[in-house]
């Protein structure tokens, strides 16, 4: 006994006209156009006045611009690790890297300059090199070195420091040591299930071609979904932090460090742009401003969001304050530079009236 049809219903008929009822899509298609419609009518009435407030304006700018900035270098990270999946075969790797994994950790750090992205892209390129047999310290160092020594990177920094050449070798060597040391010390005291070294096999009878292709697929798919996560958590934090908290803090030398360390993490720059940002903080020693280069491309919102997503939390819980440790350690015994001296602003309502010179 076959099933009525929708079309069989009681009263069904009466509802939508004889030529409608024969296709389910002509009848949702056009009523969901109509509530569509009416949303947006009833939005432009009732909603238009709280969307047009500072502070939404301020979180719907932040959040586009971090995923602006970072996804065209997640998809090239994305595309050079489903690349290094297809086509660089496992026996390259036990070539070119020493076996012993003390050894290999820095030359996989300096292998980082060659890589012109930031730090969205090193996530997926660091988990393709794990997949590909590299000993995971020695893939984490060249995670967190690669965002921060490569050319593209300490060219910015040059630009944004045109009279301080030293900021462009101080950002290099620190960044440099803090991804070894986090290597060894991941390889002295980390522990397998902690980050389990992903596994990526072709089908069999799949081409390297169709194998990239799948491979840049789910990578894509998995970490962009974390990335806007990541840009979320970072536009709102933005918008929740006043700025007056910065100044107060600029002038106590430890807890300036601490202050953009921690503005680091939350603003989420991209490793290309950050420089800029931190030139402009005046008020700041360069101290304070080296912390939040160096701290910026290993530990930011959208970065914790995507190495979750990529390898796990256990691994993140574990490895996130690890790095961060490491990378603003050594600035707080620092001894900065002396203390900017206020000199009073013409008016007090200008942008970064207060602190200068520094």
């Amino acid at each position: 006994m076959t099933q009525p049809s929708t079309t069989d219903l009681p009263g069904q008929e009466n509802r939508f006209p004889p030529h409608a009822t024969t296709d389910s899509h002509g009848i949702r298609l056009p009523w969901a156009f109509i509530v569509l419609v009416a949303l947006l009518v009833v939005g432009r009435f009732v909603l238009a006045p709280y969307l047009t407030a500072p502070a939404l304006q301020t979180w719907a700018t932040v959040f586009v611009a971090v995923c602006v900035q970072a996804l065209p270098f997640l998809v090239f990270g994305v595309a050079l690790s489903a690349a290094i999946t297809a086509f660089v075969p496992a026996s390259f790797w036990t070539r070119a890297l020493p076996r012993r994994t003390f050894a290999a950790v820095p030359i996989a750090g300096v292998a980082g300059a060659v890589l012109p992205g930031c730090e969205c892209a090193s996530v997926p390129v660091a988990s393709g090199l794990m997949a590909r047999g590299v000993a995971p310290p020695a893939a984490l160092a060249f995670l967190l070195a690669s965002p921060a020594i490569n050319p593209v990177v300490l060219v910015a920094t040059a630009v944004a420091f045109p009279n301080d050449p030293s900021m462009v070798v101080a950002r290099f060597a620190a960044s440099l040591a803090v991804a070894v040391l986090a290597g060894w010390i991941w390889a002295r005291f980390g522990r397998g299930e902690w980050l389990p070294a992903p596994r990526r096999t072709a089908e069999a009878g799949q081409s390297k071609v169709n194998a990239f292709l799948d491979a840049m697929r789910h990578d894509l798919m998995h970490a962009g979904g974390f990335l806007v996560v990541g840009a979320l958590a970072a536009a709102t934090l933005n918008v929740v932090i006043p700025r007056t908290w910065l100044t107060t803090a600029a002038g106590v030398p430890v807890v300036s460090v601490l202050v953009l360390a921690l503005l680091a993490v939350l603003l989420s720059i991209c490793s290309e742009a950050d420089a800029f940002v931190a030139a402009s903080l005046t008020a700041f020693s360069p101290t304070a401003k080296l912390a939040f280069l160096v701290v910026g491309p290993m530990v930011d919102l959208k970065l914790i969001a995507l190495q979750a997503g990529t390898f796990g939390r256990a691994f993140t819980w574990r490895f996130v304050p690890l790095t961060l440790t490491l990378a603003i350690g050594g600035y707080s015994d620092a001894n900065p530079s002396p203390p900017c001296k206020p000199t009073p602003p013409a008016t007090n309502t200008g942008k970064g009236a207060g602190w200068r010179g520094c």
